[in-house]
């Protein structure tokens, strides 16, 4: 059996990878399920329904506004007067117009508006699986010893541990792939069956096909972090506290400073912001710091926009960072 085949197999077994894998796909049933019960289709009985809760709305703003009128009137010429306006002729309804049916529709699901933050929930929770799966999958093999006995048995250290990342990554390509299609094909049904799918045009499901292969880029080169951690300090341990370090200190610490400090764009420095200008193209930062909101005639605060190729270049940089660092130590360290 080839070393690729061997660590694949190995992967696969492994009792982690399928309880963890098990956890993140109940986990994403759970949203399919929550989609799904708490959308409904929206036929002509509902914009019926709808459309009369929005006259009898105005009906109960226009009896209210009576009600305050008559107040009005009686408390002229006293202490409360000061309550309404100087001319109760004043106190008049807005247009019927302005209350839209639309805001006592039931949920439903529109694909082509709703799924891309389905899209984003699937990159997200595979994307942790990728980086614990893949930090364990070497990190146990240091921990127990395993990596020296393999390395007894094909003494070529950059091979195996390339042997080794390759299965992670193939592995994590295919299932990411098929799942991605099993995510699609169900909230396509979710839709058809709670929503619609009438606004889908060929550019709508191009633009969904490539937020899925960012999605899936990004599960790949979480999956090579947490493998290049923990081969770095040759424990699951190493990737683990790194990533719960880089979220209380840059998530929570570092973005609590800047914000006290009114840095400009304090946003920028976050991982999050990187990760959703990645999946959805671009993500606008405007900074309501150098805004004077007191003065009259508003302000326009600036803006800054990170674009997709700008994450994407810091997702590089970081994935060939750190997996160059881990095996430049594999060739130069002692393994023992």
């Amino acid at each position: 059996m080839s070393l690729y085949k061997a660590e694949t197999r190995r992967l696969v077994k492994r009792r982690f990878t399928k309880l963890f894998t098990l956890g993140v796909l109940l986990a994403l049933a759970a949203v399919l399920a929550g989609v799904f019960l708490s959308n409904e289709k929206v036929g002509p009985e509902q914009i019926a329904a709808a459309q009369a809760e929005a006259r009898a709305e105005y009906q109960r703003i226009l009896a209210d506004l009576e009600r305050a009128r008559q107040d009005c009137e009686a408390v002229q010429g006293t202490p409360r007067a000061s309550e309404f306006p100087a001319n109760c002729a004043e106190l008049q309804p807005p247009p019927e117009d302005q209350i839209d049916p639309q805001w006592f529709m039931p949920p439903t699901f529109d694909f082509r508006k709703n799924f891309p933050d389905m899209v984003t929930t699937l990159g997200a929770l595979v994307a942790v699986l990728a980086f614990v799966v893949g930090a364990s999958f070497v990190g146990a093999e240091w921990n127990s010893g395993g990596m020296m006995n393999l390395l007894l048995w094909r003494p070529q250290r950059l091979r195996v541990l390339t042997a080794k990342l390759a299965a992670l990554l193939v592995s994590f390509a295919g299932f990411f792939v098929a799942l991605a299609a099993a995510w699609t094909g169900a909230f396509v049904l979710v839709a058809k069956l709670h929503g619609s799918t009438a606004s889908m045009t060929g550019g709508a499901w191009q633009s969904i096909g490539l937020m899925g292969l960012r999605a899936l880029a990004m599960v790949l080169v979480a999956a090579a972090l947490g493998f290049g951690l923990a081969s770095l300090g040759r424990h699951t341990a190493m990737a683990l506290g790194v990533m719960i370090g880089v979220i209380i200190v840059f998530q929570f610490g570092l973005g609590t400073v800047l914000n006290l400090a009114k840095v400009k764009f304090a946003d920028a420095y976050l991982i999050p912001v990187w990760v959703i200008a990645w999946l959805n193209k671009e993500y606008k930062i405007e900074d309501y710091n150098s805004c004077d909101f007191s003065a009259f005639g508003g302000c326009q605060p600036p803006i800054f926009t990170i674009t997709w190729q700008m994450a994407g270049g810091v997702m590089a940089a970081v994935f060939v960072a750190i997996v160059g660092a881990a095996m430049w130590t594999m060739r130069k360290r002692d393994i023992t």
